[in-house]
């Protein structure tokens, strides 16, 4: 679970834990540049977080690692310019491609292609091969404090208080660009049925749809419907002071397979709509699947994109959230009698409110 600080134009400080499957965009939102003037944020670890509930009441929450473990394809100066300052210097890179000089090359690096290079198997390699040059989950690995914007406060031993908890996936479709939960149980309830099409980086044939709870199937070391219930216990004992659940998907495509969404940089956007509606400045529509924004919630001024494309993303399709409650059932089923009842609470009212009852 990734830490980051985001700071309003006013000072104001919001710290928010997310988690996602892997190339899902974790290590991006970690080391976002935000693209709202005034805006800034600082990164506090990309991958781990360990919570405490401290003296005030709040959740604080660490990051143990010394270093940052990032996905390379697809890393460039576009989409993460602070990892590509990150791993300059000091940095192991595995399945990446040796160019003859001695240097690394991936795919979505921005740079062109080498004429010649050794490939992630140790072979010869060439454009216009079928095979790509590295392995579509080639790793970085870089020590923290080389991070450009790595926060004064990432070592801090008490850790920061979290104000926002951002869980999503990788959905092509269905999944609205932000929800924000009903409350603590609905928040668990999204992450507990945190669903992506599958990719190089996780388990399984690429392009099935993968549930991955709260982004922790390949972590969890007892059973997750224990897990599910320890989160839920956690808001009892936080109250109040629990922080704000949402869920995002950055990958909503149209029919022809184009992104609706800029995404990287232009996430922040959807950042400090959440930071709005913690600090109750920010709109919302309530919809059977949680509080969503309308177009003229979000600040797009300057984005280049479609109004309609907006619309979209926002857009709560009943028919797919119906066709949805099917593959949420069968997830769920495998817990047995594990599964805490306050969760098959959250199932009937949601199949009541999508029309499936």
């Amino acid at each position: 679970m990734l830490i980051l600080r985001l700071i309003s134009p006013a000072g104001k400080q919001y710290h928010i834990a997310a988690a996602f499957p892997s190339a899902c965009g974790k290590t991006n939102l970690a080391m976002i540049q935000p693209t709202i003037p005034g805006w800034r944020a600082e990164c506090l670890g990309d991958d781990i977080a360990w919570m405490k509930i401290g003296p005030d009441g709040r959740l604080y929450a660490i990051n143990p690692e010394a270093g940052f473990f990032g996905v390379a394809p697809g890393t460039s100066h576009q989409s993460n310019p602070m990892a590509m300052d990150t791993v300059c210097e000091n940095t192991i890179f595995t399945n990446c491609a040796l160019t003859d000089d001695g240097d690394i090359w991936w795919e979505g690096m921005g740079t062109p292609a080498p004429a010649h290079a050794i490939d992630w198997k140790g072979r010869d390699w060439a454009p216009g091969g079928v095979e790509p040059a590295a392995h579509p989950n080639a790793r970085f690995t870089a020590p923290a404090a080389q991070c450009p914007i790595i926060s004064p406060d990432w070592e801090k031993a008490e850790g920061v208080p979290i104000d926002i908890f951002v869980f999503g996936g990788r959905r092509a479709g269905v999944v609205p660009l932000v929800t924000e939960s009903f409350g603590w149980d609905h928040g668990v309830f999204m992450g507990a049925t945190a669903s992506s099409e599958t990719t190089a980086a996780n388990i399984g044939a690429v392009g099935n749809l993968r549930r991955d709870p709260f982004a922790m199937q390949p972590f969890c070391g007892y059973n997750m419907a224990d897990y599910f219930q320890h989160w839920l216990d956690m808001g009892d004992r936080l109250g109040d002071k629990a922080p704000r659940i949402f869920y995002v998907n950055w990958f909503r495509k149209t029919p022809e397979g184009k992104w609706l969404w800029p995404g990287y940089g232009e996430n922040s956007r959807v950042l400090k709509w959440m930071c709005e509606r913690v600090a109750g400045t920010a709109r919302a529509s309530e919809t059977p699947i949680g509080c969503v924004p309308r177009a003229e919630d979000l600040d797009l001024a300057g984005l280049d994109v479609l109004l309609q494309n907006v619309h979209e993303l926002l857009q709560i399709d009943h028919p797919a959230w119906q066709a949805e409650m099917a593959d949420i059932e069968k997830h769920f089923a495998q817990f047995g009698d594990r599964l805490p009842e306050r969760l098959c609470e959250q199932v009937r009212m949601l199949r009541a409110r999508v029309g499936t009852e």
